[in-house]
């Protein structure tokens, strides 16, 4: 016989949850499974992806660049109330050495993966602080892990991105759980440049990709999604500045 009442992992029905980067592959996902659990959603992203890639119905969709101070701090003052959000935003440049890469792409890289995780959690912490429960989800990568040549700026930016996660956590606590998750690479359209963007060549090899994951496949964005719903939802209510690896396998640091 069951004991107590089996805890729901995604978010409580009517919980309000933005989420930054809703057009994307993941975000989309995302923002289905979130509604369909009877959610508030909140879709933020940049006014191009909303353009080339409208998101599924979202309760409220708005147009922002993750990196525009003061345009985030305005969308996140109307927003209002949050109980979760969850941070997608994020893309890679073009894969090249470390010692070949021109700093313009190092800045646009850094500012686009890390810049813009700080600016959307300054913006966004006053209105989690007002919700029920709230929790953060950022999306880091599973290269802030493993050392793959080609991909400095943006493996230092999701690195950056997980020790953001570890001084958040600390400083909002208890108030706001703060927790990230860190995907391999997913069958979506950030394997070419990302949602919005002009599509370019990144230099990733699909097929040897594949040879060296143990579950034998890509990940697809709905492997993304359940992790985030977890940390967002009440089963994690213990969790906090903790980083869960999504990856087939292929990075157990």
């Amino acid at each position: 016989m069951a004991g107590a009442a089996t805890m729901a992992l995604a978010p409580p029905e009517g919980r309000r949850i933005a989420v930054m980067g809703v057009c994307g592959g993941i975000g989309r996902a995302l923002a289905t499974a979130l509604s369909q659990a009877g959610c508030e959603v909140v879709g933020l992203d940049r006014p191009a992806a909303f353009d080339t890639s409208p998101p599924p119905p979202c309760t409220t969709h708005v147009a922002v660049d993750a990196t525009d101070t003061e345009a985030l701090a305005k969308a996140f003052a109307d927003i209002g109330p949050l109980d979760g959000l969850a941070n997608l935003a994020g893309f890679s440049g073009t894969r090249t050495a470390v010692a070949e890469t021109d700093p313009a792409l190092w800045h646009e890289v850094v500012e686009g993966n890390l810049s813009s995780a700080f600016l959307v959690a300054r913006s966004a912490i006053p209105c989690l602080l007002r919700g029920t429960d709230p929790s953060v989800v950022m999306v880091s990568s599973g290269l802030a892990a493993k050392a793959v040549p080609g991909y400095g700026p943006y493996a230092a930016a999701k690195a950056a991105v997980l020790s953001l996660t570890r001084v958040l956590a600390a400083e909002v606590a208890p108030d706001v759980r703060v927790n990230a998750v860190a995907p391999s690479a997913v069958e979506t359209a950030f394997l070419m440049g990302g949602t919005g963007r002009p599509q370019r060549a990144i230099g990733f090899d699909r097929e040897a990709y594949i040879a060296n994951v143990p579950l034998a496949r890509m990940a697809v964005a709905e492997d993304i999604v359940g992790p985030i719903l977890f940390l967002l939802g009440p089963a994690s209510a213990y969790m906090t500045g903790q980083t869960l690896h999504v990856n087939g396998g292929l990075i157990t640091p």
